[in-house]
């Protein structure tokens, strides 16, 4: 399989050495001067750093005593990926057009259904979707905006030529996360290598919090002149609860749980100890099901019972809206190219994987035929579970997956298996290749914008092509060269 390196345009066996790619010339040297001691000691204070701060993740799988998820460090690498400004431009260009269009079709899923009357998108994807909410028919949101905060998965391949090409591996528009992990990487970098960043022209990321702020308080109900923004919060033992705690800090807005917030005359208010305050905008962490449980999960005590009430009056904002789900499914994203084409009218600047539809009786049989070069998903599965990466199998595990495609065609699909770049990487043998992606943060408010960077995953297993920080993955800072 072809390999594509992000720092070498020809990677040597033992992955050090070799060509270096213009825009990664100047850290190659200052990274070929450096001594192996001084890094180590820079990775160990990294670590000590980020354990004392508290950044941590939980990992549902594994189980400590109390039956809670245990606390992992997310591990940290030294090595920056490096993007070129030329690329970014064009990746950017790209998120746009793409977070545009989707949230167009949000709209137009819960208003006229103008796409499905079309027939670009079957009917029975959305009407058959877990994500769909018809609570939400004909309900208006500000701007027309549903999903404001948006993490788009990109990764990069060789093309037949050799060439890394970009792809779209899959929209995440509910509740995405790991944008706080963006910014402390950087901040670790900043701390520990000042001098780089006289070296290089790196654009600056720490402002993401403002742009989130100016993103969710345009996003107010009209008649709010000081919009009152909280972020929502399923509470302390969350898996991202360091980021929903990080982005009300950065934010200077309270950070707030349920039984926090009160309806009262389809109004939301939150407690404090100076009496109500009506609150405008509610930056939710935590997934439809559990936002009301008068209308969603009846036993839910994460959310606050008469939301959906104020939230239809138009009393209030709910970012990302309910119901954008619908549209980050993965039995949706093959549609996405469709959908850029029957909004906006273009042809879409980034590509879909190829992706076989299990639902439709010849991709199941070409996808049964060739399950161990595939790797195949749960279209509502997330966080690297529920999916089978066909070459990394054994026969054992792909017979399993092939009675699950079996016996529910509709709840899966299935993609070739792209060898996604690589970029150096500090493993415990040294310095060599892992396999890497990018999730870029776009924020839709009055504007589509966002910060030039994004949460670089690096998958710290040889050979593994799974970043997620659930499957023991790390993190990297990106850098956006300015020039």
């Amino acid at each position: 399989m072809r390999q594509f390196d992000e720092m070498y345009s020809r990677l040597p066996a033992g992955g050090q050495g070799g060509e270096v790619r213009d825009h990664y010339q100047a850290y190659a040297r200052w990274l070929a001067a450096q001594d192996p001691k001084s890094m180590a000691s820079r990775r160990e204070e990294a670590e000590m750093i980020f354990r004392r701060v508290g950044i941590t993740f939980a990992v549902y799988g594994d189980k400590d005593e109390d039956g809670s998820g245990t606390e992992r460090l997310i591990p940290f690498d030294l090595i920056p990926r490096v993007i070129a400004a030329q690329e970014w431009k064009n990746m950017e260009a790209g998120l746009v057009q793409r977070v545009t269009a989707l949230n167009r079709f949000i709209h137009d899923v819960y208003h006229d259904q103008d796409i499905l009357k079309a027939g670009v998108v079957p009917r029975e994807q959305i009407e058959r979707n877990a994500q769909f909410r018809p609570e939400m028919m004909g309900v208006d949101v500000p701007n027309q905006i549903y999903s404001h905060i948006s993490g788009i998965d990109i990764v990069r391949a060789p093309d037949s030529a050799g060439h890394g090409e970009y792809y779209v591996l899959e929209d995440n528009l509910r509740v995405p996360s790991g944008v706080s992990y963006m910014l402390e990487d950087r901040k670790m970098m900043m701390r520990l290598f000042p001098e780089l960043f006289s070296q290089h022209r790196v654009a600056p990321v720490a402002h993401y919090p403002d742009l989130l702020l100016e993103t969710l308080r345009a996003s107010s109900p009209a008649t709010t002149a000081e919009p009152t923004v909280v972020v929502l919060t399923p509470g302390m033992y969350n898996s991202a609860y360091f980021e929903h705690a990080f982005l009300a800090q950065q934010m200077g807005v309270e950070l707030v749980e349920g039984q926090d917030l009160f309806v009262k005359d389809k109004f939301v208010y939150m407690r404090t100890t100076r009496g109500p305050k009506r609150v405008d905008v509610i930056y939710r962490r935590l997934d439809d099901d559990f936002l009301d449980p008068n209308v969603f999960r009846p036993s839910s005590t994460l959310g606050c019972p008469g939301l959906m009430d104020a939230y239809k009056a138009g009393h209030v904002t709910i970012c990302n809206a309910v119901g954008t789900g619908v549209a980050d499914d993965k039995s949706i994203y093959p549609y996405v190219p469709d959908m850029i084409k029957f909004y906006l009218g273009e042809e879409p600047i980034l590509k879909n994987v190829p992706t076989y539809q299990c639902r439709k009786p010849d991709d199941l049989k070409y996808t049964l035929a060739n399950l161990k070069d595939l790797v195949v998903k749960e279209v509502h599965g997330a966080g690297g579970y529920g999916m089978l990466v066909g070459p990394a199998s054994t026969q054992a595990e792909i017979e399993r997956f092939r009675g699950a495609l079996l016996a529910n065609p509709e709840g899966y699909i299935a993609q070739p298996t792209l060898s996604l770049s690589t970029c150096p990487t500090y493993v415990d043998s040294g310095i060599a290749p892992r396999h890497i992606d990018l999730r870029p943060f776009v924020l839709s408010g009055r504007t589509v914008q966002m910060v030039p960077g994004g949460l670089t995953r690096v998958a710290l297993k040889e050979g593994s092509l799974v970043v997620n920080s659930s499957q023991g993955g790390g993190t990297k800072d990106t850098w956006i060269l300015q020039d």
